[in-house]
C-alpha cells in the first residue's frame, strides 16, 4: 500500500517518540517501521489462503511482539537518563530515515531478535479452523489500521489511511474481518467508518466468533488453575465486550475465574499501556502496569488471561516488578487453543 506522508508541521505538535510510531504507520504500515514480511513470518506453515471473504487480521501487535518489548526496554531505560526520552526518540527517528533500525539493533544486542514470537497469532488461527470458520490471511498485504494516527490526533493521516485500507481491502474481495488485536478492531468497526463513503465490511473480534461457535463443546484446560482476566480498555470501553472472555473462560473445565473487587469489567483499571502513551510516559506507564498486576494477582490468581498484546507487555512487566513472576500472563487464544487441545 503507497504510503502517506506527515505533514512537517503535525511532526513539529507531537512527541518524539509518537512521531516516531506514526512516520512507521505512513511510511512503512505499521508501528515498528518493520519489513512486512517479517512480520507475517509466523503464518507461513498454517496453509492459510492469500483472501478470502473472511479474512483474519493479525495486527501489528502480536506480528512484532518482541521488538516491541525490546523498544519498550529502551525507552524506559532513556527516560530515567538525564536525556530523558525527547532526543533519543528524536534520533530514532533520524536513524530510520539513514535505514538503521533502532529497535531492531537493540532486539538483537539484548538476544531477542528473530521472527517474532507470535504465538497467540497460531493459536487463534488453530482454534478457528477447529471451529469450522473459514477463512483467509493477506499476509503481507495485510494494512494497518492506523489507530494510533486518530489517537495523537493526526486526523487526516487517518482519514487517508482508512481510504487506503478500504481500497486495499476490497480489491482482495474481503467482506468480513475477524480481529484479535482490541485497537485494531475498534479501528475498523468504528473509527474508520465515517471516513470512507459507503464503508460496508462486517468486523467481529475473535471472542465474539468463539463464543458464537463453540456452543455445547467440551472444553478442558490441561490443569485446574485459578484464573484472573484483564479487561483490556479498548475491549471493555470501546467494543463493548466484556462478556464474551468471561463466557469463554467460564465454558471450560479446570479454570476457576477470580475477579478483584470493583475493578473489573467496565470499571476495569487501565494496564498504562496503548494509544502510545507507554512510548511518551515510560515511567507513569509502568506504574500504572505494576498496580494493575498488584490488583490481579492479590486475588489468588496463578495466571492473569488478557486480550491484547500490549497488555500482556505491561502485565508481565508488573509483576516482573512485584516479584510475582510465577504468576503466568496468557492470551485468551492460548488458553482456548489449550483447552480444546488444537
Amino acid at each position: 500500500m503507497k504510503g502517506i506522508e506527515m505533514s512537517k508541521k503535525a511532526k513539529e505538535l507531537i512527541p518524539p517518540g509518537l512521531s516516531f510510531l506514526a512516520d512507521n504507520i505512513t511510511s512503512k504500515n505499521n508501528v515498528l517501521g518493520e519489513s512486512k514480511s517479517a512480520g507475517a513470518k509466523w503464518a507461513k506453515d498454517l496453509g492459510l489462503p492469500k483472501q478470502g471473504e473472511t479474512i483474519f487480521f493479525a495486527g501489528c501487535g502480536y506480528q512484532y511482539t518482541k521488538k516491541l518489548e525490546s523498544l519498550m526496554s529502551l525507552v524506559r531505560g532513556m527516560d530515567k537518563s538525564a536525556a530523558g526520552t525527547e532526543l533519543p526518540m528524536a534520533f530514532a527517528g533520524v536513524t530510520k530515515k539513514l535505514g538503521i533500525n533502532v529497535a531492531g539493533i537493540y532486539g538483537k544486542v539484548a538476544g531477542r531478535g528473530g521472527e517474532a514470537e507470535a504465538q497467540p497469532l497460531v493459536d487463534a488461527v488453530n482454534v478457528l479452523k477447529a471451529l469450522g470458520v473459514e477463512f483467509g490471511y493477506l499476509g503481507e498485504d495485510e494494512p494497518c489500521c492506523g489507530g494510533l494516527l486518530h489517537y495523537i490526533g493526526l486526523e487526516q493521516d487517518f482519514a487517508k489511511n482508512a481510504n487506503e485500507i478500504y481500497k486495499k481491502l476490497k480489491s482482495k474481495g474481503v467482506k468480513r474481518i475477524i480481529g484479535i488485536v482490541p485497537s485494531c478492531t475498534y479501528s475498523l468497526r468504528d473509527l474508520i467508518r465515517p471516513h470512507v463513503a459507503g464503508y460496508d465490511l462486517q468486523v467481529r473480534h475473535f471472542s465474539e466468533v468463539v463464543v458464537e461457535k463453540m456452543g455445547a463443546r467440551e472444553m478442558r484446560y490441561p490443569k485446574e488453575i485459578k484464573v484472573a482476566y484483564h479487561d483490556p480498555c479498548q475491549m471493555s470501553r470501546f467494543l463493548g465486550l466484556t462478556d464474551p472472555p468471561r463466557q469463554i473462560l467460564k465454558g471450560i473445565k479446570g479454570i476457576t475465574l477470580m475477579e478483584p473487587e470493583w475493578v473489573s469489567g467496565e470499571w476495569s483499571t487501565c494496564c498504562g499501556g496503548g494509544g502510545g502513551f507507554e512510548a511518551v510516559f515510560p515511567e507513569l506507564s509502568h506504574l500504572l502496569a505494576v498496580n494493575r498486576a498488584k490488583e490481579l494477582s492479590d486475588t489468588g490468581a496463578q495466571a492473569i488471561v488478557t486480550a491484547c498484546p500490549g497488555c500482556i507487555m505491561q502485565l508481565k512487566g508488573g509483576l516482573k516488578e512485584l516479584g510475582k513472576e510465577e504468576v503466568e500472563v496468557l492470551d485468551l487464544a492460548q488458553v482456548v487453543a489449550a483447552s480444546m487441545g488444537v
